[in-house]
């Protein structure tokens, strides 16, 4: 199918596109089918002077403007029968009654021209096998003999006009190696539209497909985020529960504190005799450090965690703040549990009278 001569659709110049597919090669080009339209355009302007260049008709005439050709490059079927005459070309009208007559089988002509609304194509024999050369498809359709009557009829039944090339066509490569071989084809080519309106497509289709595709990533994104802020949350309500902890211990120490010194006022006279010796009192001490110690190793990690996550505006500031924080909440505790104790002996001290 490489070998095969075959000029896609540019502009309106489809009967540039016709002869060329027809000859299989670039012999016509859009200036040569103009000088071949100006001639005949003078030929038609001195039959009418025949007349009398005074004439109406001839006046009407030249206020006309050209019948073979105009500024879209469209050519007449009398310039490409000129043109095709320069090789030993004829055009034939294939449903005239005098062709008609005949009876000749399409299958045993070599090549037709076929015409619908100012459009031209070629339908050839290359070799042993038929191919519509027409350059609104993107690459030569491959006809079977057995398809060619029904191609050709169902043209006509469209409003086609349809010429058979009457002569010898100049020799060409595909003509030449498909005599010794024969093609297939899997796929028919598009027409040129169709094949644009599908990149057009496909490109609107890719273009919702990444629109879709980064979506999804906006989505994974934002569950990240998510993930993030429940993680955040649930740490925020941690600390607000150990907050919460702090401040119950500390009104506890503060409400056993207030217990122990009216307990104290009350029985002045047998606290002396109850209270604990200084030895017991520092080894208590000592064990509570000691379990506070142990506690602030296990939380130490978390606490570190923590304080990198924080913005900081001083370090100084912050060191000093936690330091001063530690010590007053082991001085308190320290206290509330001394006076626990006390009232603890006070109770059994009055239990015991």
């Amino acid at each position: 199918m490489e070998s095969i001569f075959h000029e896609k659709q540019e502009g309106s110049l489809c009967a540039q596109h016709c002869l060329n597919n027809l000859l299989q090669g670039e012999y016509f080009s859009p200036v040569e089918l103009s000088s071949i339209a100006h001639q005949l355009d003078e030929e038609e302007r001195m039959r009418m002077a025949e007349g009398g260049v005074t004439s109406e008709d001839y006046r009407t005439f030249l206020q006309q403007p050209s019948g073979n050709m105009d500024d879209s490059g469209f050519f007449s079927i009398q310039v490409i029968s000129n043109a095709l005459k320069v090789w030993g070309l004829e055009l034939i009208l294939f449903n005239s009654p005098e062709y008609q007559r005949l009876r000749i089988d399409p299958i045993n002509e070599r090549s037709f021209i076929c015409n619908y609304k100012e459009h031209w194509f070629t339908v050839r024999k290359l070799g042993k096998q038929w191919f519509n050369l027409n350059s609104l498809l993107t690459g030569p359709e491959l006809i079977s003999d057995t398809y060619l009557a029904l191609f050709l009829a169902q043209l006509q039944q469209e409003g086609y006009s349809i010429f058979v090339v009457k002569g010898d066509l100049p020799d060409c490569e595909a003509d030449q190696l498909l005599q010794m071989i024969k093609v297939q084809q899997m796929h028919r080519p598009k027409l040129i539209g169709e094949e644009l309106a599908q990149l057009k497509e496909q490109s609107v289709l890719k273009a919702d497909l990444e629109r879709v595709l980064e979506a999804a990533d906006g989505a994974g994104i934002l569950d990240e985020d998510e993930d993030d802020l429940q993680r955040a949350l649930a740490i925020s309500r941690q600390e607000i529960d150990m907050e919460d902890e702090e401040a119950d211990l500390r009104r506890a120490i503060q409400l056993s504190m207030q217990g122990s010194s009216r307990s104290m006022s009350q029985d002045s006279p047998q606290t002396s005799s109850t209270s604990l010796t200084s030895e017991e009192l520092r080894k208590r001490r000592e064990a509570y450090f000691e379990k506070q110690h142990q506690q602030q190793e296990v939380d130490r990690p978390r606490q570190l965690s923590s304080a990198r996550e924080r913005p900081t505006t001083s370090s100084g500031e912050l060191g000093n703040s936690q330091a001063g924080d530690a010590v007053s909440e082991d001085i308190l505790r320290a206290a509330g549990t001394m006076s626990l104790e006390n009232t603890k002996d006070n109770l059994k001290a009055e239990g015991k009278k």
